[in-house]
């Protein structure tokens, strides 16, 4: 079953936001026309209730479906029309958005006859909408049913069940590990209820594992039971379906066919509460869910257990609160068990796979990503048909489109779906946004969350602005397993995310079906397939066929424009043909700076903008004539000026530029900036640099000082100190600032205190003397610092681990110390990730540091050998991993010998056995000898 695709969703919220923006207006406020726009609203606003409607359908008509795409192509033609209108009407000297332009060009619409245009074009919009609405009522899709399968649904956990235990891979270990900790502590004295829960992607055999450690230990428990819960449960029926497993097995079989929910839970924990039982509850989807089963089953002193799986993280941890209990996320299999269970289910091992099959087979399994059903469904299907290169080649390419109708796939298509199926309509919108990008691609949370912004996806929520709600929605899709985390930082968010294969197989057939995004030269080329006007353009590989194909199309209504090719630009359409784009996101590409040059000027409805290559110097000057830019980013390309106009653009919030850019004068108009990266402040004229105080909506900052002494720029640094002084009053959150050479003495004196900073970042040869006195207690916000000292002191260490929110601390300094340094138990509450880059000797005292769980020093082994190697290691108790650097410079290898080892001991003993890695140059030195033996062995 598959539910209405909620792409419509996110093209007619925006719309229905504009079209009221629009009443509130000069422009609506002229005779006729606000009519109009209000008769516009509240047919769209009807159309909008009754898509939601529909979207809850599980298994909606092909009338339905067809009504819904009927509306969505009607709304994007209704915000084209009005964007025209504008884009015409305010061509001349036009910089503003549609507030601006309706307030300048109200006296304009009066008389130069223009509201008869527009009301030509909103009258055959009308007839348009009445001709969908007289659809839907002669349909009557109000009163229609939901289609139903064409045969009885089965529950796809089935094979998990009754999986053959020889048939399986990569399960021992986990099961192994889990069924150990679940019975280990049955005969101590610690006997309390524990819960295990199993996390993780759809397909990953997250039920497998849980049956195989159900059968491995059931046999210690009095009673047992394993039940499914699913989207919806039916809290009564799982209850009683618990009670019939354990009271079959106790031999008091009773009817519960009358009873009740709270009847049957009172039964239950009756029966229960003196027994120790095994309780598996598989597929729980949300936080209700758990807290209505939960009670069910008695808090007893008996080592009783519970193992719950689901693929929502939040649910997760919900379910495994204590310290006694566990939550287990699931990996994908390794290559070795990927490639095993893959050929064995084809040709029985993998020396049986013919030669001419072996590379199409590494291209199949690296589609699969170690996802055991998918592996498992897509084998089954190849082993049904003829073992040829080409035929496996078209499976290949035509996956993501066959899992809706090849019934070998069936089971996966639905298990993978389950999952998307259950996103509320604005996360299915933002996910099915991702299909612009290619496989494995690396897509960083930043750049995607302005591109939800950019397309009009994101609104402002109870008091949350659009970045923050935004942000929300990145990490909601990883809470439910739809995309894999990348780079989890020291703050335990991850700074980008990744899409499965498979699942990004199923939203690109989904988008292309929906005529939400068209693909060019992915895995599932989409161009010839699309319905309508193409709305969303991925180019991800272009020749001079799919050339000529899309120069075929009507490229006018495109409205993002996304290029990953690094070849080919020359064959692409030029941007003049695109006029209705809103996106345009362009990677590293040859020839790119060139073809820029002509048509942006035309692209005025553009909000990002986002150009990649070193082949790109100079920005068309055309660019300032984009009054409703929201995002630039030029990072990574040669542009060290911007054109002087750009300061034009007064909608812009993110400025990111090469590094080493010149601020342009009159940066000052710039004020809804709230990014800005990349700019060299001693390049600068002093004007430029004072003009930064004026960007009071400022978030983060990222500026570059030339090298030299400072008494040559004391001027720069001083405008600069005066804008940081009111910046810090204001709402300034990150500041980095790099210097290459010379001092940052001026910063000493940064007063009053930046109460709003969270991140500081100094990037420099320069070292403070001290911790300097605006990093201070006060600081309550102050959650990453990075800086350079002349000397690291017990005092100085003492001021920063009063630090209350301080998450992540890196220190380096010029002067090593001769003594050890004592951290004691008190300070640093909630740090996280502590960094030492310079040589010392540091220990840990009982208490330190107490929720520290990544470490990374240098250690100087000349220090610590005068006293004894001891680093305190065991006191850092919620420690998960530590990277030591021994720097053996003046001691003996011997020495070197005995400082790695102490530390091998200390983590040895440490009760959460982290992971600690011994590096040093007498390590390097004895591997480069290690090598260079072996090879003379081999050569011998």
């Amino acid at each position: 079953m598959e539910p209405v695709v909620s792409s419509t969703h996110g093209t007619l919220a925006p719309l229905v936001a504009k079209l009221t923006a629009l009443l509130a207006d000069e422009c609506g406020r002229l005779k006729g026309v606000r009519r109009e726009i209000r008769s516009l609203r509240s047919e769209l606003t009807s159309m909008h209730a009754a898509l939601k409607e529909y979207t809850k359908q599980e298994d909606p008509s092909d009338q339905v479906k067809a009504w819904i795409s009927l509306v969505r192509e009607l709304a994007y033609d209704i915000e084209d029309v009005f964007d025209k209108f504008i884009k015409r009407i305010g061509k001349d000297n036009h910089h503003g958005g549609f507030k601006d332009f309706f307030r300048k060009t109200a006296r304009r619409l009066k008389t130069l006859g223009s509201r008869r245009g527009i009301a030509n074009q909103i009258d055959d919009l009308k007839a348009r909408i009445r001709q969908v609405k007289e659809l839907k009522n002669s349909y009557k899709l109000d009163d229609a049913p939901c289609s139903t399968s064409s045969h009885a649904a089965v529950d796809p956990r089935l094979h998990a069940l009754f999986a053959e235990e020889a048939h399986l891979v990569g399960v021992d270990g986990p099961r192994d590990d889990l069924a150990n900790w679940l019975v280990k502590e049955e005969n101590s004295s610690n006997k309390h209820r524990r819960v295990l829960s199993i996390v993780g992607f759809g397909g990953l055999g997250k039920t497998t594992l849980a049956d195989q450690v159900y059968r491995k230990i059931h046999g210690h428990f009095h009673c047992r039971a394993f039940v499914s819960v699913s989207q919806k449960p039916d809290i009564k029926k799982i209850v009683k379906d618990v009670i019939s497993q354990v009271s079959c097995q106790d031999k008091s079989k009773q009817d519960i066919s009358e009873w009740d929910e709270k009847k049957s839970i009172a039964k239950l924990r009756e029966l229960l509460q003196d027994k120790r039982y095994l309780i598996i509850i598989d597929d729980i989807w949300s936080k209700p869910a758990w807290d209505a089963i939960k009670c069910a089953f008695p808090e007893n002193s008996h080592s009783s257990r519970i193992i719950v799986t689901t693929r929502i993280v939040d649910v997760a941890r919900l379910c495994s609160p204590g310290s006694d209990d566990r939550m287990y996320e699931m990996e994908v299999l390794s290559d070795i068990h990927s490639r095993r269970l893959f050929f064995k289910r084809i040709f029985g091992s993998e020396e049986s796979c013919p030669p001419m099959l072996k590379e199409i087979s590494n291209e199949i399994l690296k589609k699969c990503g170690g996802l055991p059903l998918a592996i498992i469904s897509i084998s089954s299907l190849l082993s049904s048909r003829t073992a040829v290169k080409e035929e496996w080649e078209k499976i290949k390419r035509s996956i993501g489109f066959a899992l809706e109708k090849n019934q070998s796939l069936e089971t996966m298509s639905t298990i993978l779906s389950l999952s998307y199926n259950h996103l509320p309509p604005n996360l299915k919108t933002c996910l099915l946004y991702l299909s612009i990008f290619p496989e494995d691609y690396i897509i960083e949370r930043e750049r995607l969350v302005r591109l939800w912004i950019a397309e009009g996806f994101i609104s402002e929520e109870c008091g949350q602005s659009q970045q923050e709600v935004a942000e929300s929605y990145f990490y909601e899709l990883i809470n439910k397993s739809m995309v894999q985390p990348v780079g989890i930082g020291y703050d335990g968010k991850a700074r980008a995310c990744r899409v499965h294969d498979m699942m990004l197989e199923i939203i690109v057939a989904k988008s292309a079906k929906d005529n939400f995004v068209t693909v060019v030269g992915g895995g599932q080329t989409s161009l010839a397939n699309h319905q309508g006007f193409i709305r969303r353009l991925s180019v991800q590989y272009i020749d001079q066929e799919l050339a000529s194909a899309l120069a075929s199309e009507d490229l006018r209504h495109v409205r993002s424009l996304t290029v990953t090719i690094t070849s080919g630009i020359e064959r692409l359409p030029s941007l003049v043909e695109f006029e209705a784009l809103r996106v345009v996101d362009f990677a590293d590409c040859e020839g790119l700076g060139q073809y820029i040059m002509n048509g942006m000027e035309k692209l005025i409805q553009l909000r990002y903008l986002r150009l990649r290559g070193r082949g790109i110097s100079k920005l068309p000057s055309g660019i300032v004539m984009l009054g409703d830019l929201e995002t630039l980013d030029i990072q990574y390309t040669a542009v060290q000026e911007l054109p002087d106009k750009i300061v034009q653009l007064t909608k812009l919030q993110h400025l990111i530029t090469a590094g080493g850019t010149k601020i342009p004068d009159g940066i000052g108009n710039m004020m809804s900036l709230r990014v800005v990266t990349g700019f060299n402040i001693t390049g600068s004229s002093t004007h430029a640099v004072e003009g930064l105080r004026n960007l009071t909506s400022l978030d983060e900052l990222n500026v570059d000082l030339d090298s030299g002494k400072s008494d040559e720029y004391k001027s720069h640094e001083e405008m600069l100190l005066s804008s940081l002084r009111k910046l810090g009053r204001c709402k300034l959150q990150y500041l980095q600032i790099t210097r290459i050479d010379g001092s940052l003495e001026f910063l000493e004196s940064w007063f009053p205190l930046p109460y709003s900073l969270q991140k500081f970042h100094m990037s420099s040869s320069y070292c403070f003397t001290d911790v300097p006195k605006w990093i201070a207690p006060a600081l309550t916000s102050l959650s990453y610092l990075d800086i350079n000292l002349t000397e690291l002191t017990e005092e100085g260490l003492h001021t920063l681990g009063e630090l209350s929110a301080l998450l992540c601390l890196k220190l380096c300094w010029e002067k090593d110390p001769e003594e050890r340094l004592t951290i004691q138990g008190t300070g640093f509450p909630c740090l996280k990730e502590f960094v030492l880059s310079d040589g010392a000797y540091v220990t840990f005292m009982e208490g330190a540091m107490p929720k520290l769980e990544n470490l990374r020093l240098s250690v100087a082994v000349s220090v610590a050998k005068t006293c004894g190697f001891y680093l305190g290691i065991e006191h850092l108790t919620c420690l998960k991993q530590a990277r030591i650097w021994l720097d053996n410079e003046d001691v003996t290898t011997s020495e070197s010998k005995a400082a790695a080892a102490a530390v091998t001991k200390e983590a040895g003993a440490h009760p959460n056995r982290p992971i600690v890695t011994i590096e040093g140059r007498w390590y390097e030195e004895a591997a480069a000898s290690h090598e260079e033996k072996n090879n003379e062995d081999g050569d011998n």
